[in-house]
Protein backbone atom coordinates (compact mmCIF):
# COMPACT_ATOMS: atom_id res chain seq x y z
CA UNK A 1 0.00 0.00 0.00
CA UNK A 2 1.08 3.26 -1.03
CA UNK A 3 1.76 6.55 1.63
CA UNK A 4 -0.67 8.38 -0.93
CA UNK A 5 -3.72 6.07 0.12
CA UNK A 6 -3.50 6.78 3.63
CA UNK A 7 -2.93 10.71 3.10
CA UNK A 8 -6.38 9.84 0.58
CA UNK A 9 -8.01 7.83 3.34
CA UNK A 10 -7.59 10.65 5.88
CA UNK A 11 -8.52 13.10 3.97
CA UNK A 12 -11.95 11.32 2.84
CA UNK A 13 -12.92 11.42 6.34
CA UNK A 14 -11.43 14.66 7.19
CA UNK A 15 -11.28 17.15 4.19
CA UNK A 16 -8.67 19.60 4.24
CA UNK A 17 -11.21 22.80 3.53
CA UNK A 18 -12.41 21.52 7.19
CA UNK A 19 -9.39 22.98 8.81
CA UNK A 20 -9.19 26.40 10.08
CA UNK A 21 -7.32 29.46 7.74
CA UNK A 22 -4.09 29.05 10.19
CA UNK A 23 -3.70 25.72 9.99
CA UNK A 24 -1.07 23.43 7.98
CA UNK A 25 -2.66 20.03 8.05
CA UNK A 26 -1.89 17.34 5.54
CA UNK A 27 1.02 15.51 4.38
CA UNK A 28 4.26 17.51 5.87
CA UNK A 29 7.22 15.20 4.79
CA UNK A 30 7.64 12.49 2.57
CA UNK A 31 6.65 10.92 -0.96
CA UNK A 32 3.02 10.08 -1.73
CA UNK A 33 4.06 6.90 -3.85
CA UNK A 34 6.45 4.97 -1.32
CA UNK A 35 5.34 2.24 -0.09
CA UNK A 36 4.30 1.56 3.76
CA UNK A 37 5.53 -0.48 6.37
CA UNK A 38 3.68 0.45 9.82
CA UNK A 39 2.05 3.62 10.63
CA UNK A 40 2.83 5.19 13.94
CA UNK A 41 -0.16 7.08 15.75
CA UNK A 42 0.32 9.94 17.93
CA UNK A 43 -1.02 13.65 19.25
CA UNK A 44 2.28 15.55 18.81
CA UNK A 45 5.67 14.91 16.82
CA UNK A 46 8.92 14.90 18.87
CA UNK A 47 12.05 13.90 18.63
CA UNK A 48 10.93 11.00 20.72
CA UNK A 49 8.21 10.07 18.42
CA UNK A 50 10.50 9.58 15.49
CA UNK A 51 13.09 7.61 17.64
CA UNK A 52 9.64 5.28 18.25
CA UNK A 53 8.83 5.09 14.48
CA UNK A 54 12.40 4.23 13.66
CA UNK A 55 12.44 1.53 16.60
CA UNK A 56 8.87 0.20 15.40
CA UNK A 57 9.34 -0.02 12.22
CA UNK A 58 7.09 2.77 10.47
CA UNK A 59 7.90 4.67 8.22
CA UNK A 60 4.76 7.00 8.52
CA UNK A 61 3.65 9.32 11.29
CA UNK A 62 0.30 10.39 11.73
CA UNK A 63 -0.20 13.04 13.67
CA UNK A 64 -2.88 15.82 15.38
CA UNK A 65 -0.96 18.42 15.53
CA UNK A 66 0.96 19.99 13.06
CA UNK A 67 5.05 19.23 13.50
CA UNK A 68 5.47 22.37 10.65
CA UNK A 69 3.10 24.94 11.46
CA UNK A 70 5.42 28.37 11.39
CA UNK A 71 7.08 28.58 8.33
CA UNK A 72 10.47 27.08 8.23
CA UNK A 73 13.25 29.39 6.96
CA UNK A 74 16.35 26.73 7.45
CA UNK A 75 16.66 23.18 9.27
CA UNK A 76 20.38 23.90 10.99
CA UNK A 77 18.88 21.49 14.06
CA UNK A 78 18.46 24.57 16.55
CA UNK A 79 14.81 23.75 17.17
CA UNK A 80 13.66 20.66 17.91
CA UNK A 81 10.93 20.85 14.91
CA UNK A 82 14.02 21.11 12.15
CA UNK A 83 15.85 18.17 14.14
CA UNK A 84 12.67 16.06 13.95
CA UNK A 85 12.34 17.20 10.04
CA UNK A 86 15.82 16.19 9.72
CA UNK A 87 15.52 12.91 11.22
CA UNK A 88 12.01 11.97 9.35
CA UNK A 89 13.92 12.96 6.14
CA UNK A 90 17.03 11.25 6.97
CA UNK A 91 15.29 7.89 7.83
CA UNK A 92 12.60 8.04 5.07
CA UNK A 93 9.69 8.72 7.35
CA UNK A 94 6.50 10.41 6.29
CA UNK A 95 4.17 13.10 8.56
CA UNK A 96 1.04 13.47 7.92
CA UNK A 97 -1.34 15.87 10.45
CA UNK A 98 -4.91 15.83 10.67
CA UNK A 99 -5.49 18.94 13.14
CA UNK A 100 -8.35 21.39 12.64
CA UNK A 101 -10.26 19.18 10.00
CA UNK A 102 -10.18 15.86 12.58
CA UNK A 103 -11.47 18.02 15.41
CA UNK A 104 -14.51 19.17 12.90
CA UNK A 105 -15.29 16.45 10.59
CA UNK A 106 -18.09 14.18 11.84
CA UNK A 107 -16.84 11.62 13.46
CA UNK A 108 -13.74 13.25 14.30
CA UNK A 109 -11.92 14.25 17.22
CA UNK A 110 -14.55 16.28 19.32
CA UNK A 111 -17.39 13.73 17.80
CA UNK A 112 -14.89 10.74 20.12
CA UNK A 113 -14.54 13.06 23.58
CA UNK A 114 -18.54 13.41 22.98
CA UNK A 115 -18.52 9.27 22.76
CA UNK A 116 -16.08 8.99 25.66
CA UNK A 117 -18.56 10.68 28.36
CA UNK A 118 -21.64 8.45 26.33
CA UNK A 119 -23.27 11.50 24.70
CA UNK A 120 -26.24 11.07 23.11
CA UNK A 121 -28.19 12.83 19.97
CA UNK A 122 -24.84 14.37 19.12
CA UNK A 123 -25.30 17.56 16.87
CA UNK A 124 -22.64 20.15 15.60
CA UNK A 125 -22.99 23.89 17.33
CA UNK A 126 -21.18 27.13 16.44
CA UNK A 127 -19.54 27.42 12.80
CA UNK A 128 -20.83 24.39 10.53
CA UNK A 129 -19.92 23.44 6.67
CA UNK A 130 -19.96 20.64 4.54
CA UNK A 131 -17.33 19.55 2.13
CA UNK A 132 -17.18 16.98 -0.40
CA UNK A 133 -20.11 15.70 1.49
CA UNK A 134 -18.21 15.40 4.97
CA UNK A 135 -20.42 17.52 7.33
CA UNK A 136 -18.37 19.60 9.97
CA UNK A 137 -18.89 21.95 12.56
CA UNK A 138 -16.54 23.57 15.48
CA UNK A 139 -18.04 21.94 18.38
CA UNK A 140 -20.81 19.34 19.30
CA UNK A 141 -23.22 19.01 21.92
CA UNK A 142 -25.15 16.26 23.49
CA UNK A 143 -26.87 14.70 26.31
CA UNK A 144 -25.81 12.54 29.16
CA UNK A 145 -27.60 9.22 29.79
CA UNK A 146 -29.06 10.86 32.77
CA UNK A 147 -28.85 13.71 34.64
CA UNK A 148 -26.12 14.41 36.94
CA UNK A 149 -25.19 17.04 39.92
CA UNK A 150 -22.40 18.98 39.22
CA UNK A 151 -19.96 17.11 41.34
CA UNK A 152 -20.78 13.71 40.09
CA UNK A 153 -20.68 15.52 36.30
CA UNK A 154 -17.07 16.40 37.42
CA UNK A 155 -15.91 13.38 38.69
CA UNK A 156 -17.19 11.14 35.94
CA UNK A 157 -15.48 13.69 33.18
CA UNK A 158 -12.31 12.98 35.49
CA UNK A 159 -12.57 9.40 35.25
CA UNK A 160 -13.06 9.20 31.82
CA UNK A 161 -10.42 11.80 30.52
CA UNK A 162 -7.60 10.16 33.48
CA UNK A 163 -6.82 13.57 34.40
CA UNK A 164 -5.23 15.26 37.48
CA UNK A 165 -7.84 17.83 37.85
CA UNK A 166 -10.42 19.42 35.93
CA UNK A 167 -10.57 23.95 35.91
CA UNK A 168 -14.35 24.82 36.44
CA UNK A 169 -15.94 27.43 37.65
CA UNK A 170 -18.97 27.75 40.93
CA UNK A 171 -20.60 24.71 40.80
CA UNK A 172 -23.97 24.69 39.29
CA UNK A 173 -27.25 23.87 41.65
CA UNK A 174 -28.98 22.35 38.96
CA UNK A 175 -29.09 19.33 37.04
CA UNK A 176 -26.40 18.59 34.26
CA UNK A 177 -27.95 16.66 31.13
CA UNK A 178 -26.59 18.37 28.13
CA UNK A 179 -22.91 18.96 27.43
CA UNK A 180 -20.85 21.02 25.00
CA UNK A 181 -17.57 19.96 23.77
CA UNK A 182 -14.85 21.55 22.04
CA UNK A 183 -11.67 19.88 22.60
CA UNK A 184 -8.17 21.82 22.85
CA UNK A 185 -8.19 25.26 22.76
CA UNK A 186 -11.97 25.39 22.89
CA UNK A 187 -12.48 28.55 24.70
CA UNK A 188 -13.85 30.83 22.21
CA UNK A 189 -16.92 28.79 21.91
CA UNK A 190 -18.59 28.94 25.34
CA UNK A 191 -20.60 31.86 24.06
CA UNK A 192 -22.21 29.39 21.41
CA UNK A 193 -22.26 26.44 23.94
CA UNK A 194 -24.82 28.67 26.03
CA UNK A 195 -26.49 29.68 22.80
CA UNK A 196 -26.82 25.85 22.47
CA UNK A 197 -28.58 25.10 25.76
CA UNK A 198 -25.65 23.22 27.35
CA UNK A 199 -25.79 22.75 31.23
CA UNK A 200 -21.81 21.64 30.95
CA UNK A 201 -18.76 22.99 28.52
CA UNK A 202 -16.05 20.61 28.26
CA UNK A 203 -12.64 21.98 26.89
CA UNK A 204 -8.60 21.62 26.79
CA UNK A 205 -7.86 25.35 27.94
CA UNK A 206 -9.25 28.47 28.75
CA UNK A 207 -8.07 31.89 29.88
CA UNK A 208 -8.47 32.92 33.17
CA UNK A 209 -10.63 35.74 32.56
CA UNK A 210 -13.18 33.56 30.57
CA UNK A 211 -14.38 31.82 33.83
CA UNK A 212 -15.86 34.77 35.33
CA UNK A 213 -19.68 35.78 34.52
CA UNK A 214 -21.03 32.29 34.17
CA UNK A 215 -22.25 31.44 37.38
CA UNK A 216 -25.12 29.52 37.69
CA UNK A 217 -25.44 29.52 33.60
CA UNK A 218 -22.95 26.69 32.66
CA UNK A 219 -20.75 24.17 34.25
CA UNK A 220 -17.03 25.02 32.78
CA UNK A 221 -14.83 22.04 32.81
CA UNK A 222 -11.32 22.75 31.42
CA UNK A 223 -9.44 19.44 31.14
CA UNK A 224 -6.37 20.16 29.59
CA UNK A 225 -5.01 20.27 25.92
CA UNK A 226 -3.52 16.48 25.61
CA UNK A 227 -5.87 15.14 28.10
CA UNK A 228 -9.09 16.35 25.87
CA UNK A 229 -7.38 15.09 22.42
CA UNK A 230 -5.78 12.15 23.94
CA UNK A 231 -8.26 9.82 21.65
CA UNK A 232 -7.47 10.99 18.47
CA UNK A 233 -5.33 8.44 17.76
CA UNK A 234 -8.66 5.67 18.43
CA UNK A 235 -10.14 7.59 15.43
CA UNK A 236 -7.02 7.44 13.04
CA UNK A 237 -6.27 3.75 14.17
CA UNK A 238 -10.44 3.50 12.77
CA UNK A 239 -9.64 4.86 9.77
CA UNK A 240 -6.77 3.34 8.82
CA UNK A 241 -7.37 -0.55 10.29
CA UNK A 242 -10.27 -1.31 8.11
CA UNK A 243 -8.04 -0.85 4.59
CA UNK A 244 -5.63 -3.09 6.03
CA UNK A 245 -3.21 -0.55 7.05
CA UNK A 246 -0.85 -1.83 10.27
CA UNK A 247 -1.10 1.02 13.24
CA UNK A 248 0.81 1.34 16.33
CA UNK A 249 -0.45 3.91 19.08
CA UNK A 250 2.69 5.88 20.56
CA UNK A 251 3.32 4.71 23.90
CA UNK A 252 5.11 7.90 24.62
CA UNK A 253 2.98 10.89 26.63
CA UNK A 254 4.08 14.05 24.80
CA UNK A 255 2.10 16.18 26.92
CA UNK A 256 4.81 19.05 27.91
CA UNK A 257 2.77 20.26 30.83
CA UNK A 258 3.68 18.52 33.55
CA UNK A 259 1.36 18.42 37.39
CA UNK A 260 3.48 18.32 40.64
Amino acid sequence: MKIREVVDALERFAPLPLQESYDNAGLQIGLTEAEISRVLLCLDVTESIVDEAIAKGCNVIVAHHPLIFAKLAHITGQTYVERCVAKAIKNDIAIIAMHTNMDAAFGGVNHRIAQKMGLTDVAFFGSQQTIGGVDGGQGVVGNLPESLGAEEFLAMVKERFHVECVMTNELLSRPIRRVAVCGGAGSFLLGEALKAGADAFVTGEMSYHGYFGHEQQIQIAVIGHYQSEQFTTEVFRDILEPMGVECVISEINTNPIKYL
